[in-house]
């Protein structure tokens, strides 16, 4: 059941809404925003005071892995929800055309968050990746079955949002080109994104900027070398600007190994900046150095991004990828799913994929999530209210 509750005094930010304003309070009831304004009048409402606080739609991560229990890299979405803020989980690819019923059957049906998936142009999905395994999908051209993975993205379209692409020697094996070039096909037949993965030569970063166009996303974006996106003098390579240009999207996709510091410094410098902040979490990653998305958004913002910006890429820029604008607004009749975030007044280091250290004065943490008007409670699952 859904809460009613009013939060005061908190500094509502919401680029959806062209909305930065403090003190501004929120009345939720019915699943659903009710009301905004400041010094709203109420009697008898439960009340939450953020004051000094940031309330900001739930944010929205667009690059997971938590197809938990059916892949070796799925971990439990409900294990970092609450702390993270993330109401919304895009998994990015663990599930293909032969394995993607499950995910909506065991994954999305029965989560109190709200779960959605990039489909792996791969037959079978991310099926061999392990601590001391690692077989690329994409190594067996025989799995990159265009017709099977077009026709179950049409048929669910409702949880499938786009396609998926790893491409690499460690993804793909000599396959990489082939299995974009199927995607793009793919994505293009069905009016989807494709999400995109380049990790080691072949192709060359180069070559997989190339193949994308408006509205596809390169994740990884700011990975280190080799095959990264800026040159050994710090700036872009010439691809990476021309696919901007076309309206190509640049997601951050932290993970296990595709973050470094100093290229997204480069970037930031270079007045580049990721339209989408993503943890890619994974059994690899969600213990370190990615943990969730909020440690993502953090880690932008002591790299010197604005605050105000960081949150857009959390929230209203991937909300409109997966076409549902209205999970990243706190418009009044929009559902009820924000967040409330604290500056916590710590020092605090934060590590990159490559054991590189950054050091922030503070930080964020999240004091509470709600999902369709429904508070999540530290295990994931919504809070039961009496209201």
């Amino acid at each position: 059941m859904s809460e009613t509750l009013l939060i005061r005094n908190g500094r509502l930010l919401s680029a959806a809404d062209n909305l930065d304003y403090a003190p501004l309070d929120i009345l939720i009831a019915d699943g659903i925003i009710r009301d905004i304004g400041p010094d709203l009048k109420a009697s008898n409402l439960p009340e939450y005071d953020a004051e000094g606080d940031i309330v900001s739609p739930a944010l929205i991560d667009l690059h997971t892995h938590i197809y938990w229990g059916a892949t070796s890299l799925g971990v439990n979405a409900e294990h970092v929800a609450s702390r993270s803020g993330t109401g919304s989980f895009v998994d990015a690819g663990s599930a293909g055309a032969g394995n993607f019923l499950g995910f909506r059957e065991f994954i999305a049906k029965n989560s109190d968050l709200r779960c959605f998936a990039f489909l792996n142009v791969s037959f079978a999905g991310i099926f061999g990746f392990g601590k001391s395994l690692m077989v690329g999908e994409g190594e067996i051209d025989r799995l990159l079955h265009e017709e099977s993975c077009q026709q179950i993205a049409d048929e669910n379209r409702d949880l499938i949002i786009g396609i998926k692409v790893r491409a690499g020697k460690i993804a793909a094996g000599e396959n990489g080109a082939l299995a974009i070039e199927i995607g793009r096909r793919i994505a293009e037949k069905l009016d989807l994104p494709l999400m995109c993965h380049v990790d080691a030569h072949p192709p060359s970063i180069q070559q997989g900027l190339d193949h994308l166009q408006k509205g596809d996303l390169l994740t990884h974006c700011s990975k280190p070398g080799p095959n990264t996106v800026v040159d050994s003098h710090k700036n872009a390579i010439p691809e990476l600007l021309k696919a901007i240009d076309r309206g190509v999207l640049l997601d951050i996709g932290h993970g296990m190994g595709g973050f470094d510091f100093e290229v997204c410094r480069a970037m930031l410098e270079l007045g580049i900046k990721p339209d989408t902040i993503s943890s890619d979490i994974h059994a690899q990653s969600v213990d370190g150095p990615a943990f969730d998305q909020l440690t993502a958004l953090n880690k932008l913002i002591a790299l010197g991004m604005p605050v105000a910006e960081a949150f857009t890429a959390c929230t209203s820029n991937p909300a409109k990828i997966i076409g549902h604008d209205e999970l990243g607004s706190l418009a009044i009749g929009t559902p009820a799913d924000l967040a409330v975030f604290k500056w916590q007044a710590s020092p605090k280091t934060f590590v990159d994929a490559k054991g590189q250290t950054l050091d922030t004065k503070r930080h964020l943490v999240c004091d509470r999530l709600m999902v369709a008007g429904r508070t999540i409670g530290k295990d994931g699952k919504a809070v039961k209210s009496e209201s």
